[in-house]
């Protein structure tokens, strides 16, 4: 068995369920599929979200849009120096350590490169992001990555109706024991401020995006 969250929209909020599931050990896509079914099962189960309103996000999940919105994937352009980034290599490029960073090269970088890159776990304390010449702090918690995600999802409109059918979102690559951030999340607060009618056109500006969204973060 395995505890993994699970992110729904109910009442106009995001809320974190922690699904306890079967997992199916292994690396193959297979093996995290069927982990990811199990999950679901579970999730329908508890909150009676049928499993049409249910999306993985992630790499492994069985639907394609599920896989083109995790942060390994989802991309843009900058219009200037027509820098192709992916939202994990943009990510991990605006880490600031105690002994270095930002180490600005990893956003060329495709995504399983720049999470793996062995500075950013030889550099010591993270003190802060950085990104294009601006600094954001890190006891926002997961703001930075929520906001560097959904500003890419909004240069990716033809994903924006089909994504809004979903109520539920999961991420099986996410152990919140070793990490922070994770995509399913940052999906659900957009969706979530899409149906509570948010005006995202400002959320280039950061503290715009902070005053928004914050009401919507679970507590």
């Amino acid at each position: 068995m395995a505890l993994r969250p699970v992110y729904i929209i109910e009442d106009s909020l995001v809320k974190k369920l922690d699904i306890n599931f079967k997992w199916f050990a292994g690396f193959s896509i297979s093996q995290k599929q069927k982990s990811i079914e199990s999950l679901h099962e579970e999730t329908c189960k508890i909150t009676k979200i049928p499993k049409s309103k249910i999306i993985e996000i992630s790499s492994a999940s069985k639907l394609k849009l599920g896989i083109n919105l995790s942060a390994f994937n989802l991309r843009t352009k900058t219009k200037t120096n027509k820098i192709d980034f992916s939202v994990e290599s943009a990510f991990q490029s605006s880490k600031v350590f105690e002994h270095g960073g930002p180490f600005k090269e990893i956003i060329n970088f495709d995504s399983k490169s720049a999470k793996t890159d062995k500075r950013l776990k030889e550099s010591g304390k993270l003190l802060y992001f950085e990104f294009f010449g601006k600094r954001y702090p890190i006891e926002d918690k997961t703001a930075f990555y929520d906001w560097l995600y959904i500003n890419i999802l909004l240069k990716n409109p033809k994903y924006i109706k089909t994504i809004m059918k979903y109520r539920a979102f999961s991420d099986i690559m996410f152990n919140p024991k070793k990490s922070l951030n994770t995509q399913a999340f940052s999906i659900a607060l957009f969706v979530c401020l899409q149906l509570t009618g948010i005006d995202m056109s400002n959320f280039k500006d950061y503290q715009t995006f902070l005053k928004e969204s914050k009401p919507f973060y679970p507590n």
